[in-house]
């Protein structure tokens, strides 16, 4: 897949419109709530940085992925999660509070997270030529990109906050929108060869939104956690901010490769209908 002039002027505006909004739903007591279960955001957290990463990789090799649609994969790994998290969550009686805190945490930490997994990612799948130096003006610009608009929506969110909620929506659907556009020019510039993407990576996307599922679920009931920590846990590791890893992947500003967003896109869809899925099947339990 090939960037164009277009996705290069929607791209930034996008991706600071969605991560604005997400500023727009959090405060600073989505941060302090650590305090209130420490054990449940660590597990989650570990779940997330820790076991998904190489959970990710040993998946890319196993469906045998191209460097580009590897790193792409990776990039998933390495976003957080975000408002579908929470709204499955909410519909499977899990604690979306906790899922705030996890969303809010991670969205902070993904400053130096996804430049480092992807990096490292990058040296891995593409060799020492093609991996991008951790440089600090690179980790500079995440952080104005991705959290520099969570931070002004918190601002927003803290100063008028019934204004906020007015904008909530209908920045969701804004977002929404540049987002299509952005995929849909690309899809379209790349009609030819976006089939094979799709059927290369699909299988592969699958496999690791149900290990995602599984594990953030999983993970939390064996170390004791209460049933509703584990759904919240389990819907925050198992579904990533697609939108994010499309617009850092497709950014002329960061990897500028949009075969790298293909896997995002891919997941994007998929994790619809398992993450349904896995709603019911944990959702049947007591709240």
């Amino acid at each position: 897949m090939t960037a164009s002039l277009s996705t290069s002027l929607l791209l930034p505006i996008a991706l600071g419109i969605i991560m604005f909004g997400l500023g727009l739903s959090l405060t600073v007591a989505d941060f302090t709530r650590v305090l209130r279960f420490p054990k449940a955001v660590i597990v989650g957290l570990a779940a997330q940085m820790l076991l998904l990463p190489p959970v990710c990789l040993l998946i890319a090799h196993l469906f045998g992925l191209g460097p580009s649609l590897a790193v792409g994969l990776m990039l998933l790994a390495a976003s957080p999660g975000g408002a579908v998290a929470n709204l499955y969550s909410h519909l499977a009686h899990g604690d979306v509070a906790l899922n705030i805190t996890l969303t809010a945490v991670n969205s902070v930490l993904t400053v130096v997270t996804l430049p480092l997994i992807v990096n490292l990612s990058m040296l891995h799948f593409m060799g020492a030529g093609e991996a991008l130096p951790l440089q600090f003006t690179k980790i500079m610009q995440v952080f104005v990109i991705v959290l520099g608009p969570v931070l002004a929506g918190m601002l927003v969110n803290r100063r008028a906050e019934l204004f906020a909620a007015r904008l909530r929506g209908p920045l969701k659907l804004i977002s929404l929108i540049l987002l299509v556009l952005v995929v849909g020019v690309a899809v379209l510039q790349n009609r030819d060869s976006i089939g094979g993407y799709i059927q290369v990576v699909g299988a592969a996307c699958l496999a690791f939104n149900l290990v995602s599922l599984a594990v953030g679920y999983g993970i939390p009931r064996l170390l004791k956690l209460e049933h509703g920590q584990a759904v919240a846990i389990g819907m925050e590791v198992g579904i990533h901010n697609a939108s994010l890893a499309i617009m850092v992947a497709m950014s002329p500003l960061l990897l500028n490769d949009a075969e790298m967003a293909v896997p995002a896109a891919v997941y994007g869809v998929l994790m619809f209908f398992t993450a349904a899925g896995f709603g019911w099947l944990v959702g049947r339990r007591p709240a």
